[in-house]
């Protein structure tokens, strides 16, 4: 096998390593992925994003997508802005859609350079995140140090989103890997911190499941606006401002809620596959 060619990505700092495995498949299990998003033996990331041939009719391409401890995510925004610049470069058509774990995503190439990502609809059902136990969404019963009274939502991954006056007070660090793996989520959960400054900007910073504190999440700042306006703090379009930049986020009446926001490419390279026999 030759050299495997690889891109690198980013969104407001959240990076990818994409492998573009449309033509010809390398299967790439946990280990293997945990490899390659190693910032000291491998090339180093946040996910690694594996593009598969569709499946679905309407789709044109399949995303997969791998934490740093090789997890399987179900739906990444930032990555999802990432992929639907790569194809609207192969295409020319604005209009883009990503197949994925957590189903079909529709996006929008706009002529400020920025993507729109249709995210998809909103679930708030305990069942539907999960949760471990019946409880109300809105406040959830949950609290670890200076964090408590989560909202919780499913933004095609569980997302537990708490109000603080200060998110640089909160050692997310230290909070983030326990809240990840409390037994109220069975599978796992996003950790968000919030602080809403008025009722069109919210300040975030997430502990992602599986990758730990990023300088953005998509899914996590759909989360924080959602969680926001269901507690009554902002209006249902909002500009959430994260460690790398801002995202602007679109709850529709629809329920589908809609996050725009820039897409980078940073470099392209190859590495050897005896990294990936290192998995």
């Amino acid at each position: 096998m030759g050299k495997i060619p690889f891109l690198k990505m980013h969104g407001l700092g959240n990076d990818f390593v994409v492998l573009d495995f449309r033509r010809d498949f390398i299967p790439i299990n946990a280990k293997a992925a945990s490899v390659l998003a190693d910032r000291r033996i491998g090339i180093g990331c946040d996910q690694l994003i594996v593009l598969e041939p569709p499946r679905h009719p309407a789709a044109q391409v399949l995303m997969r997508i791998r934490n740093v401890d090789g997890s399987e995510a179900e739906a990444c925004g930032n990555a999802t802005r990432c992929i639907a610049d790569l194809i609207y470069r192969e295409t020319g058509d604005p209009r883009i859609r990503i197949e994925t774990v957590a189903g079909l995503l529709e996006a929008e190439a706009l002529v400020d350079g920025r993507f729109a990502v249709d995210m998809g609809p909103v679930r708030i059902g305990w069942r539907e995140i999960p949760l471990a136990r019946a409880a109300d969404t809105e406040r959830v019963d949950l609290s670890l140090g200076p964090l408590s009274g989560p909202v919780c939502a499913n933004l095609g991954n569980p997302h537990a989103t708490f109000f603080v006056d200060d998110v640089e007070t909160i050692d997310l660090a230290a909070l983030g890997p326990a809240l990840e793996h409390h037994p109220l989520f069975p599978e796992r959960a996003n950790i968000g911190v919030a602080a809403v400054v008025d009722c069109k900007h919210i300040r975030l910073r997430v502990w992602e499941r599986g990758a730990g504190i990023t300088p953005a999440c998509g899914s996590g700042a759909c989360a924080a606006v959602v969680a926001a306006h269901r507690r009554g703090f902002a209006d249902r379009c909002a500009s959430v401002e994260l460690d790398g930049g801002a995202l602007d986020i679109a709850w529709r009446e629809d329920n589908h809620i809609v996050m725009t926001g820039p897409a980078a490419l940073s470099f392209e390279g190859v590495f050897d596959p005896d990294l990936l026999a290192a998995g």
